[in-house]
């Protein structure tokens, strides 16, 4: 929905430029527009129908005042009603209670619930600096409970042991007490998903619900659903109270549809987004900051966290520090980018949290194929850089025809890979002498040439 829609209002915008005010016709115009692309997202249709009604109501009656063209006016309106229909604001997690604070996952199998288990209790280990159990009661699916003891021992928890021959409400009882005997603060139970909304599975879910009395219930919800996700989530509105929606996949190709449709019918505020596989790819739903990103306007202040907690501090200040020096940039450095670039998740995660006027509008037209490929050819520089000896990192001179030839047999790559590769490391390793001569704003001014480092792909390549 992002790309589509970010790309049908830049175009009615630029349509617009010339009109002095909004009329009738071209506020029908621009709802034309705004109804194709959420429909493509397969955001339901009462969802639909409600936002059109509302944001046409308010473009009708709104002024178009100092610099401002009828499109942009129309864009901010729409801008404001997508946060609404998401809920504006940021709804936190609630740990009120006396410990341990349960907080019970429901949702449908291959939503990614037990991965989500894991993030959130990351999130509340290092964010809310909480001592954390988790414990699955998923005894239908074998693999579920080694997942859950993998993904939490990566998430830094503490894991509660179950088995398939055990009894879900057993299973909770027991990791309620231990997790009260050994003062955790916040007990996450997994429950069981199924392939379709069953009634055994609600009966049991609702169940655990009446036992554990958690401060929390969670609605894990695959944001590439679509209209899947509401029929699911009308069907755990009935069953449980919920308290929050967990959005996960928002990484994929058609974020927004989802957060759109589930937050209106089940009436629960999106507590969190899941942008990444990774571990720590959990983030705090930030309606604002969501409407921004599929209106084209980036998320600047997520870039800015990303970066913040991706960023190895001492090796950026060691690599100042050594260019001051005067000693030369060599490929161990290059490398080392390489790897911070990875950290702050990579050249997709980076651009899709950047406005797309920054990228030349190229942000919507690339796609996930474009950005898969940029992120393959950063993995093909890492092969070849590791292929070299240490001696050759370090003095990348000495890679004349014969060495570039083994090196590319070892990264299983070409020869003209290679020298791709040696001629992006001489870009950056001039970058860096301007830094070390002062000259750090006429670099600035020569960045728009510096675009042939990025891999093909990249926005503005």
């Amino acid at each position: 929905m992002a790309s589509t829609l970010t790309e049908r209002l830049s175009r009615l915008v630029k349509t617009m430029r010339g009109q002095a005010r909004i009329t009738e016709d071209n506020v029908q115009e621009m709802m034309r527009e705004v109804r194709m692309a959420l429909l493509e997202a397969d955001v339901a249709l009462p969802v639909v129908r409600d936002f059109i009604a509302r944001v046409k109501e308010k473009a009708l009656g709104a002024e178009v005042v100092g610099s401002l063209n009828p499109g942009q006016v129309l864009v901010s309106i729409v801008n404001r009603e997508l946060a609404a229909t998401m809920g504006e604001g940021v709804s936190d997690i609630n740990l009120a209670a006396q410990p341990p604070a349960v907080i019970l996952m429901a949702g449908l199998q291959g939503a990614g619930k037990t991965t989500t288990t894991a993030k959130l209790a990351k999130h509340l280990i290092e964010k809310r600096k909480k001592k954390v159990l988790t414990v699955s009661a998923d005894v239908y699916r074998p693999a579920a409970i080694e997942q859950l003891k993998l993904v939490t021992r990566q998430a830094g928890a503490e894991w509660f042991p179950s088995t398939k021959d055990d009894q879900p409400l057993a299973i909770a009882q027991a990791a309620l007490d231990y997790a009260r005997k050994h003062y955790m603060d916040v007990l996450l139970v997994d429950t069981a998903g199924r392939l379709a909304i069953d009634e055994a599975m609600m009966r049991e879910i609702a169940e655990l619900h009446g036992a554990l009395k958690p401060v929390e219930t969670l609605f894990v919800v695959d944001a590439m659903q679509g209209q899947d996700a509401v029929n699911t989530a009308k069907a755990f509105r009935e069953a449980l109270p919920l308290t929050g929606i967990v959005l996960t996949k928002m990484d994929g190709d058609s974020r927004g549809g989802a957060a759109l449709s589930v937050r209106q019918v089940t009436g629960a505020p999106i507590k969190f987004a899941g942008t990444s596989e990774k571990i720590d790819g959990l983030e705090v739903f930030d309606a604002e900051r969501h409407a921004g990103r599929i209106l084209g306007m980036g998320d600047i202040v997520a870039l800015v966290e990303q970066v913040t907690q991706g960023v190895d501090m001492a090796a950026a200040q060691k690599l100042a520090d050594k260019v001051k020096s005067g000693d030369g940039f060599d490929l161990e450095d290059f490398l080392s980018q390489l790897s911070q670039m990875k950290k702050m998740g990579g050249i997709s995660g980076l651009v899709d949290k950047l406005p797309s006027q920054l990228t030349g509008g190229r942000t919507a037209q690339l796609g996930q194929a474009d950005m898969d490929r940029a992120e393959r050819d950063v993995r093909r520089m890492e092969g070849i850089i590791f292929s070299m000896t240490p001696q050759e990192r370090r003095k990348p001179e000495l890679l004349k025809a014969s060495r570039k030839r083994r090196i590319a047999a070892g990264a299983g790559v070409q020869v003209q890979d290679v020298n791709r590769l040696l001629n992006q490391f001489e870009q950056m390793r001039d970058m860096m002498k301007k830094m070390k001569g002062g000259g750090l704003m006429k670099m600035m001014r020569r960045m728009g040439g510096m675009k042939g480092m990025m891999p093909p792909g990249f926005p503005g390549r």
